[in-house]
């Protein structure tokens, strides 16, 4: 119960910060979203129509909402749902204020990199809660599950089609081939800044090797076993460089979402072990990662 109470507010928590990272940040230095956001802003900016990137924004993410309700889960949707629910509510009620001017030549920059933040933030909150702020994040969770990648990669991907149509948009309205590419510069500092901030704090299918070096390598396999019975283990001997004493080594593979609770089992099943972890890229797709929701 007080699980869910937490899920929940960190929901609409990340709503709320997604809200506010678009309206005061991201749609004022115009750059391009990545996917059906980055068309629905690029057609707002043609237009100069906040109200535009509302209305194709809402029905964009309704579309993708049912297509993560049939390939991602049930309870994905529906947390996804409340997310994106926040953030329109937010963006239509906010007040107006402008907390730096949009110009090159003045504060864009700091528009751009603080928006990415705070988006990043705020996707990794709904992410945390088993939800989403909708768009490519629904597709990132789709494709992280079936390809075992960070899901702040889907939004590289996702920003070609969106900033080629948003850039010609762009072209269109201005007329201006270097004011374009001024765009493109910032919208590619935009998609950096929010996906590393998400990978940075949302870690489920980021994978590490961990390798613990013991005496006790039947209570540091149980230790395991008690605290993830979908992980498994292996174990080698080993024998000491100076001391030529015996030892095993037990090696498992955990996402760094999971790497927390098991070093403590680890810590609690042999207090005296030694144990050490590195990033590992290239894991077979058999893989098992428990889906998201």
């Amino acid at each position: 119960m007080l699980k869910n109470i937490k899920d929940y507010i960190f929901i609409f928590a990340g709503g709320f910060v997604y809200a506010v990272a678009l309206k005061y940040f991201v749609l004022p230095s115009k750059v391009i979203l990545t996917g059906t956001e980055g068309i629905a802003a690029a057609l707002s900016y043609y237009f100069s129509d906040y109200r535009i990137f509302i209305l194709l924004y809402s029905i964009f993410q309704l579309v993708l909402l049912i297509f993560a309700f049939f390939q991602v889960s049930r309870k994905f949707a529906m947390r996804s749902l409340l997310t994106v629910g926040t953030v329109i509510l937010f963006l239509t009620v906010l007040p107006e204020f402008h907390f730096a001017q949009p110009e090159p030549q003045n504060e864009r920059i700091i528009l751009v990199l603080f928006g990415g933040l705070l988006a990043g933030v705020a996707k990794a909150l709904a992410f945390r809660s088993q939800g989403s702020t909708g768009d490519e994040d629904i597709l990132g969770a789709y494709f992280a599950m079936k390809y075992l990648k960070p899901v702040g990669v889907i939004s590289v991907f996702a920003a070609g089609g969106s900033s080629a149509f948003g850039l010609f948009m762009d072209f269109l309205k201005n007329g201006n081939f270097e004011e374009v590419i001024n765009t493109l510069m910032y919208t590619c500092i935009y998609i950096f800044a929010s996906s590393e901030m998400l990978n940075s704090l949302y870690r489920k299918f980021q994978i590490t090797m961990f390798t613990v070096i013991t005496r006790e390598h039947q209570r540091i396999g149980e230790s395991i076993k008690k605290v993830f019975e979908h992980r498994t283990f292996t174990v080698q001997p080993a024998i000491g460089g100076h001391s030529t004493e015996a030892f095993s080594m037990v090696r498992t593979l955990v996402t760094k979402e999971e790497l927390p609770k098991l070093i403590n089992a680890i810590e609690e099943g042999d207090p005296d072990c030694f144990y050490y972890h590195h990033n590992i890229e290239g894991t077979s797709k058999k893989y098992y990662i428990s889906p998201i929701g």
